[in-house]
C-alpha cells in the first residue's frame, strides 16, 4: 500500500445517503440525462449532461478513455477463512495478477489481514498470494489491501463462465456488464469502469463534432477504485498514441482547452507530458505502465479542464480534481452539489469543472 504525502483539502460529508443506486436507464432516464454541475470561476450552473456543449467552445478539445470494462469479479474462497470475493484487479504477466480480496458477498470492505502464502480458490482457478502489491510492506500497520498473486488455471474461461462486473455494497442489485461501457470503449482491459464517459451517447458525440469541438482518444485500463484514505493509485497501462498527441498539441497552439474526461483520461495524458524547459511541456506518443500522481504538488501540465464525478473525501481522485481545478473551485463545486443532492460513484451524475 503506497500512501500519499498530501490529503485533500476539500471538504463535504461523505455520500453514504446520495450514492446512485443503478445505472440512469434503470432510473428511468437517459443515459445523458443525469445532472450535470458545470463550475467557472464566475459561478456554477446546474444543467443535464446533454447540455454539455453549451458550455464548450468551438476548438475545444475532449479526450476520452477508449478502454472497455472486462467482468472481473469472482465469487472465492480464501483457504482456512471461508468465503470471500476475488477481484482481478491488472493482468501483471503470464500467470501474475494484481488481486483484492473484498469481504463476501457484496465486496463492502477489503480483506486488508490476508498474508503471504495464502491460497484463493475459485471454481476453476487457485492464486497463490506472493508479495503485497504494488510494494513490499504495508506503511499503515493495517495490513495490504492488494497482493501480487500467481494463478493456475484458465482465467479467461474463468471470466468467461462466472466472472460479473466488479460492484459494491451501495448498489441496489447486480448490472450486466454492458451498464459498464461507454460509447468510447473499444479496447477491452479495465477492471472498472472509466465512469467520467458513460454519460455521453452518440448522439451527443454528433453534436459536439458539429459545433467544432473535437474528441480524441486515450487508453488507461483501470484498476480498482476502492482505495484505503490516503492511498495511491496503483499502476495502470496506459497508450497515447501519436495522433491523439498530435491533436492536443495542435488545441494547445490554437488556443483551445484541454477537457480531460475523468481522472483516468488526465493521468494518461500527463505520464505523456514531455518537458522542454523554459518553453514548457508538450505531449508526445507513450505506452506502458504510469504510476503517476497528478496532485497539486506535482500539478497537470496539458490539462485545462475535467469531466469528471464525484469522489469520496480523501480519495486520491480528489487530489487530482484540485491539481487541476484549484482547490476553491473544487470546494465550491461540492458545496454545491451536495446541497443540490446530486449522486456519487459511477452510476451517478457528472461535474465540467473549467477552471
Amino acid at each position: 500500500m503506497t500512501l500519499l504525502s498530501e490529503q485533500p483539502g476539500t471538504r463535504f460529508p461523505g455520500p453514504d445517503h446520495s450514492t446512485a443506486p443503478a445505472p440512469a436507464e434503470w432510473r428511468g432516464h437517459a443515459r445523458d440525462e443525469v445532472r450535470l454541475l458545470v463550475a467557472r470561476p464566475d459561478g456554477v450552473v446546474h444543467t443535464q449532461f446533454r447540455a454539455i456543449a453549451d458550455h464548450l467552445g468551438r476548438g475545444d478539445l475532449l479526450v476520452v478513455n477508449d478502454s472497455a470494462t472486462e467482468a472481473r469479479e469472482l465469487d472465492a474462497t480464501l483457504v482456512g477463512r471461508g468465503l470471500i470475493v476475488l477481484h482481478l484487479a491488472q493482468r501483471l504477466r503470464d500467470h501474475d495478477w494484481a488481486v483484492e480480496l473484498r469481504t463476501a458477498p457484496d465486496a463492502r470492505r477489503a480483506v486488508l489481514d490476508a498474508a503471504q502464502g495464502d491460497v484463493v480458490k475459485t471454481g476453476g482457478l487457485r492464486l497463490t498470494l506472493t508479495a503485497p502489491y504494488p510494494e513490499a510492506s504495508s506503511p499503515t500497520g493495517r495490513g495490504n489491501r492488494l497482493w501480487r498473486a500467481t494463478v493456475t488455471g484458465d482465467v479467461a474461461a474463468e471470466i468467461r463462465s462466472h466472472a460479473r462486473p466488479i460492484a459494491y455494497g451501495y448498489l441496489d442489485r447486480r448490472y450486466p456488464l454492458a451498464a459498464y461501457q461507454s460509447v468510447f470503449g473499444v479496447r477491452p482491459g479495465s477492471a472498472e469502469m472509466p465512469s467520467a464517459g458513460r454519460p455521453f451517447t452518440s448522439e451527443l458525440v454528433t453534436t459536439l463534432v458539429a459545433r467544432g469541438i473535437q474528441i480524441a482518444p486515450v487508453t488507461l485500463h483501470t484498476g480498482v477504485s476502492s482505495q484505503e484514505a490516503g492511498e495511491a493509485p496503483m499502476p495502470e497501462w496506459f497508450e497515447v498514441t501519436p495522433t491523439t498527441a498530435r491533436i492536443v498539441r495542435e488545441s494547445k497552439l490554437a488556443g483551445g482547452r484541454v477537457v480531460a474526461v475523468g481522472t483516468t483520461v488526465t493521468r494518461a495524458l500527463e505520464s505523456a507530458v514531455v518537458r522542454r524547459g523554459r518553453r514548457g511541456s508538450t505531449v508526445r506518443a507513450a505506452r506502458g505502465w504510469t504510476d503517476r500522481v497528478v496532485t497539486p504538488q506535482h500539478p497537470p501540465a496539458v490539462v485545462d479542464g475535467l469531466v469528471t464525478g464525484w469522489h469520496d473525501p480523501h480519495a486520491s481522485h480528489l487530489l487530482l480534481v484540485e491539481a487541476v481545478a484549484g482547490r476553491a473551485l473544487t470546494q465550491h463545486a461540492y458545496d454545491e452539489a451536495v446541497a443540490a443532492g446530486y449522486l456519487w460513484h459511477e452510476f451517478g451524475d457528472s461535474a465540467l469543472l473549467l477552471p
